[in-house]
């Protein structure tokens, strides 16, 4: 049982997974490598016969050499997709579930936010969460889920399944032009969706991290004065931190790095001045997040 009160088994029975195909993918390969390897290892010498079969002029021990290794790195490989397999999967199901709890957290006045949004809401783990805390705190406001595909229909139920409906709707959009007015939300979250942005032109390419960064510029705008903001990415969150400083954000603190799906994350939060710009912002290191596998 996790520190949020559910195992991996519950959450994943209420939303599942939005990529399942790589980690079966790398699950198939892990099972066909370890396959392998056991071969390679019980049948040692008449594969060192097939070496040898095929390259005649080799000593016997170079061949003995090149099985073995054939071998080793067969077995490693398998590991390697194993763990590559079950972090996908945990990263997914367990560990969103627990930065969705440690990113709603880190709002401090639940009980005064109107409205509420999610950028890039899936199938709605962050989104649900938002709800709760509203319903928590005994909050009339409500929270939007906003996604680029038609996952409407499995997020409200999701939401159903919660007890949160009346706190949840749903909206289809592009995040790098959000459908909403200037300074309308009093928080905006965001979960591992921003990196996803531009992806058409290259990961790393100059357009997409505009795009990236343009999506970053939109959650500021529709962001009330004084509304917080609070996002968890993978790779890019210098970026996002770079563009908050030039837009003259306050209080923006980015966690300890976390492992999630196979590469590094952070979580920054931040606050949309209430007063003109003064001067730079301070980027501050927030290790409230220590201690995330």
């Amino acid at each position: 049982m996790g520190k949020t009160g559910r195992d991996w088994t519950q959450i994943y029975a209420i939303y599942g997974m939005d990529d399942w195909q790589t980690p079966v993918f790398l699950l198939l390969h892990a099972i066909i490598f370890s396959s392998l390897s056991v071969l390679f290892l019980l049948c040692f010498n008449p594969i060192c016969a097939f070496f040898e079969s095929l390259f005649p002029g080799l000593p016997g021990g170079a061949t003995r050499f090149a099985a073995g290794f054939t071998g080793s790195v067969t077995a490693l490989s398998a590991v390697c997709l194993f763990f590559a397999a079950g972090n996908i999967f945990y990263s997914a199901v367990s560990l969103h579930w627990d930065m969705a709890q440690r990113m709603v957290s880190s709002v401090n006045h639940w009980s005064t936010v109107k409205h509420a949004l999610d950028v890039g809401c899936g199938r709605g783990i962050l989104l649900n969460a938002v709800a709760m805390q509203l319903k928590k705190e005994g909050s009339s406001g409500r929270v939007v889920g906003l996604d680029r595909r038609k996952t409407t229909v499995s997020t409200l139920r999701t939401a159903s399944i919660e007890g949160v409906q009346e706190y949840v709707t749903c909206r289809e959009g592009d995040a790098r032009r959000l459908p909403f007015a200037d300074n309308y939300f009093d928080v905006v979250v965001s979960g591992v969706f921003v990196h996803t942005v531009g992806k058409e032109f290259g990961p790393r390419t100059a357009a997409a991290a505009a795009e990236r960064t343009r999506v970053v510029g939109e959650v500021v705008r529709v962001l009330k004065p004084g509304g917080v903001g609070v996002v968890w990415d993978l790779v890019h969150v210098p970026e996002y931190v770079q563009r908050l400083r030039e837009l003259k954000m306050e209080d923006i603190r980015v966690s300890e790095r976390v492992t999630a799906f196979m590469a590094s994350s952070h979580i920054v939060s931040f606050r949309k001045p209430s007063e003109p710009f003064m001067g730079y912002a301070e980027v501050r290191l927030d290790w409230r997040f220590n201690n995330i596998c």
